[in-house]
């Protein structure tokens, strides 16, 4: 009998060793040739990659910029600060270009006014403790010998000085170190240049700022804008008030101090305490303090010694008695709230997140007191801080179990 078809495929199909091998499911890969990849998964890989190119190109971009941003914040409030001044001489009818540039110029006037006093009170300083020196080292060698009973005289002092290995090695490496500073002061005046500019075009183009800014807002967030906007400006001048407030009272409780004691350069001493112990958080008080010390010290060591207990005094006065009535007024800001604010600064933005951490806060806590719901407070003793008083006391107690 002739095979059929079905019996010949049969035949093909069935092993030599009696066993049937396992068929293929339909549209199945060969053994060997591997699953297909999903389509979609190349352009998950791709847009992954993406961004992760993306976003260390922002952080490199962002580390790179960091500077320039800090420069643009500081002028940011810089403009905020001055913005009263401008729009007050603005409302008399003066263009806001020339109102901010009179603005910059007195500040300019009076900040060059002062260095340079400074810088002439420290060099005749320096160059009487100079002349003075041996003088005192007259005096330091008679006491050692009289004390020690020993045989020292200044031109050996000055010769060991003059050929020691430690200032052979400290010449050579302040002459090396010369590049280093006139780069720092070079990029210190671009710095200040480049907040300058960015201040004063904050400040004269305020109100175009605002429009443009506006223009991309719903009319309902633009209200909000413009209201923090003027409470920026109200909490930043309004610090600025105190502090330069502060300021005028600490260096004419300074000056009187120095005037009776005959400290030579006293109103700029003064001044120097006022505008840096205000004006330079946390250590401020403490670095103004240190050169009215060093001048009183050359005049008299126990007068450096009632200016360091007259500036420890002062700053218990200022913090207790001053500060919170001034800043109550100005900035309505809690002093735990204010202090808490400077060390959050100093670790986010150094020296400079220091000096704007108040004024942030506080315009930060007035736009939002709008948005929190109060509610009138009960008259509970407690809530004034008076606990009450338990009515069982121990003879109440005594009473009750006798009389039962």
């Amino acid at each position: 009998m002739a095979p059929t078809d079905e019996t010949a495929q049969v035949d093909q199909q069935t092993s030599p060793f009696g066993t049937t091998p396992p068929t293929l499911p339909p549209g199945g890969d060969a053994p060997g040739q591997g699953a297909r990849m999903p389509r979609w998964l190349p352009r998950a890989m791709v847009l992954a990659l993406t961004l992760v190119a993306l976003f260390q190109l922002g952080s490199w971009a962002f580390h790179q910029l960091i500077g320039l941003l800090i420069n643009i914040l500081i002028a940011f409030f810089l403009a905020l600060a001055i913005e009263p001044a401008v729009s007050w001489m603005a409302s008399y009818g003066m263009r806001r270009g020339l109102a901010t540039f009179l603005v910059f110029f007195g500040l300019l006037i009076a900040t060059a006014g002062f260095v340079t006093l400074l810088g002439s009170m420290l060099a005749g300083q320096i160059i009487k403790m100079i002349e003075g020196f041996p003088e005192y080292l007259d005096s330091v060698i008679n006491w050692i010998n009289s004390s020690f009973h020993t045989h020292v005289r200044r031109v050996d002092v000055q010769d060991s000085l003059v050929h020691s290995d430690w200032l052979r090695k400290y010449v050579q490496n302040s002459a090396t170190g010369v590049l280093d500073v006139s780069a720092q002061v070079l990029g210190g005046l671009f710095k200040l240049l480049t907040i300058t500019l960015f201040s004063f075009y904050f400040a004269a183009d305020g109100p175009r700022l605002r429009r443009a800014l506006c223009s991309v807002l719903p009319p309902a967030r633009q209200a909000e804008v413009l209201r923090a906007w003027e409470i920026a400006v109200d909490k930043t001048g309004g610090y600025l008030y105190s502090r330069g407030l502060m300021a005028l009272i600490s260096g004419i409780a300074h000056y009187i101090l120095l005037q009776a004691l005959g400290v030579p350069y006293a109103p700029v001493l003064a001044v120097w305490v006022g505008l840096v112990s205000q004006f330079i958080p946390t250590i401020g008080t403490y670095l103004a303090g240190a050169l009215p010390m060093l001048i009183a010290f050359t005049i008299d060591p126990w007068y450096a010694l009632w200016v360091l207990i007259f500036v420890v005094v002062y700053q218990q006065f200022e913090n207790y008695v001053l500060q919170p009535k001034l800043t109550a007024k100005t900035v309505d800001i809690h002093p735990a709230v204010a202090f808490g604010s400077v060390i959050a600064g100093t670790a986010l933005l150094g020296a400079v997140g220091a000096l704007i951490a108040i004024p942030a806060v506080a315009t930060l806590q007035a736009f939002l007191g709008a948005y929190v719901k109060r509610y009138d407070v009960t008259d509970d003793p407690r809530v004034h801080g008076h606990r009450t008083r338990r009515s069982s006391s121990f003879r109440a107690r005594l009473r009750e179990l006798l009389g039962r």
